[in-house]
């Protein structure tokens, strides 16, 4: 089973967001993954994240804002994915076979509802093109 963790400054949206994707895809592709989110800082889960990933029947009630050390083996992952500039700037090396991979999305905090579904939108594909290219053996997208 391959370990992913996402990664952004506040573990409040987009992580928490591209981990419930991720997990979905994984699901529906058949691919085992162990997937977790964090971020340089822990705040809270923001509401627009909430609102629009229920919107598509993916809730994050249950989730919580987490800094990398509490997620188990924080330096295990096979996978780093970083979806905002801020965490990629401040993401810890990682030793061992670690693949780190930058996929950033605009912080959609402060906007419309359809600022935050255009963001879940895009995320849904691009994660949805990570978990295929696991299950099918092929590299990643390298960015975004």
């Amino acid at each position: 089973m391959k370990r992913v963790l996402i990664l952004c400054t506040h573990n409040s949206a987009r992580s928490q967001m591209a981990e419930a994707l991720s997990r979905a895809a994984a699901r529906d592709l058949g691919v085992a993954l162990d997937v977790h989110s964090a971020g340089t800082e822990a705040t809270f889960i923001k509401e627009g994240a909430k609102t629009v990933m229920a919107e598509i029947g993916l809730s994050l009630d249950g989730h919580t804002s987490k800094t990398l050390w509490d997620v188990p083996e924080p330096r295990s992952f096979d996978y780093v994915v970083t979806v905002c500039d801020g965490a990629a700037e401040r993401c810890p090396v990682y030793p061992g076979q670690t693949v780190r991979l930058h996929y950033p999305f605009p912080d959609p905090s402060g906007g419309s509802l359809e600022d935050w579904r255009a963001v879940r939108d895009g995320m849904r594909e691009q994660f949805g093109q990570f978990v295929g290219a696991l299950r099918d053996g092929t590299p990643p997208p390298s960015t975004r």
